[in-house]
C-alpha cells in the first residue's frame, strides 16, 4: 500500500530537485523518498546523541556537521 502526498515547495527548490533528478537519472518521487528516509535516519541518530554530517572518505574526519534539521 502507498500514500500520495501533496506538498508546496519554492520554485528555487523545485529547480534544484529537477536538476538533481536529471543528473542522477531518477525522478522527483525517488528523490523525496530518499530525502525522507535520510531525514528519519538523521532524526533517530540525533535522538541517540549522534552527529550527522559529511565525512571525508580519506581521513574519516567529519568535515561538515549538519545541524538545525
Amino acid at each position: 500500500m502507498s500514500t500520495r502526498l501533496n506538498i508546496t515547495i519554492s520554485d528555487d527548490l523545485n529547480n534544484e530537485i529537477d536538476k538533481a533528478a536529471a543528473e542522477s537519472e531518477t525522478n522527483k518521487s525517488e528523490i523525496f523518498r530518499k530525502a525522507l528516509t535520510l531525514y528519519l535516519a538523521m532524526y533517530e541518530g540525533r535522538k541517540k546523541g549522534r552527529k550527522v554530517g559529511l565525512v571525508d572518505p580519506e581521513t574519516q574526519k567529519l568535515e561538515t556537521e549538519i545541524i538545525g534539521l
